[in-house]
C-alpha cells in the first residue's frame, strides 16, 4: 500500500495556545497547499481525513474524502483553548509521563495512539486498491508512521510532520519503506 501521510496547512490560531481538538481555521488557503501537494499523489488515490476543519478543508481541496473522527488530534479536555504558559505547573506533571499523562477531561497519548492504530489495522485489513491520502494532525501521522516505521512509542515525537506537507511511506508485506518526509512539490 501506498500512503501519503499529509498534516493540515497552518492553523489560524495563536503561537503557544493548546487547540488539540479545538475547531480551529486556517491561517493559509487549504486551495493553495492542496495545489502545492497535488502533483505528490498519484491520480485516483484514496482520501481519508480527519473531520477536524483544518484537516478536512484540505482533503475537500484534494477530493472527496472519506472522514474518520479516529484521525482526530489528541483531546486536551480543559487545556483547549489555554496558553501553554498558563497551564504552570500542570506541565510539569505531562513531561514526567508524556504518554501516561491526561489533562482534566482529556485524553492520554497512549489513548489517542490506541484509536488511530484501530483506525490502521482497519485500513491494513481492507486496503484500497490505490494509493491512500490521509489528511490529519501531527498527532495522529506520528503514530501511523511510527508504528509502521517500527519505532518505539518514546521514539515518536521525534517525527516532526510539518503543516501543509506531505510524507509517504509504502507498505509491504515483507516490510515499510519511508520514501520521503515533509516534501512540497
Amino acid at each position: 500500500m501506498e500512503l501519503h501521510l499529509i498534516r493540515h496547512p497552518r492553523p489560524d490560531v495563536a503561537p503557544g495556545v493548546c487547540y488539540g481538538q479545538t475547531d480551529v481555521g486556517l491561517a493559509e488557503s487549504a486551495a493553495a497547499v492542496a495545489a502545492r501537494l497535488r502533483p505528490l499523489l498519484p491520480a485516483g488515490c484514496a482520501l481519508i481525513a480527519s473531520p477536524l476543519r483544518r484537516a478536512r478543508l484540505l482533503a475537500e481541496a484534494l477530493g472527496t474524502p472519506q472522514l474518520d473522527p479516529r484521525l482526530m488530534e489528541i483531546h486536551f479536555g480543559d487545556w483547549e483553548g489555554q496558553r501553554y504558559a498558563d497551564l504552570g505547573s500542570a506541565l510539569d506533571a505531562w513531561a514526567a509521563a508524556p504518554l501516561d499523562f491526561a489533562p482534566p477531561g482529556g485524553e492520554t497519548p497512549r489513548q489517542m495512539a490506541a484509536r488511530v492504530l484501530d483506525f490502521l489495522h482497519d485500513l491494513q485489513a481492507t486496503p484500497p486498491a490505490a494509493a491512500v491520502a490521509i489528511v490529519a494532525h501531527g498527532g495522529p501521522l506520528r503514530v501511523i508512521a511510527g508504528h509502521l516505521l517500527g519505532l518505539p512509542d518514546t521514539h515518536w515525537l521525534g517525527l516532526d510532520f510539518a503543516c501543509g506537507e506531505a510524507t509517504r511511506i509504502d507498505c509491504h508485506d515483507w516490510g515499510t519503506v519511508l520514501r520521503w518526509f515533509n516534501r512540497r512539490a
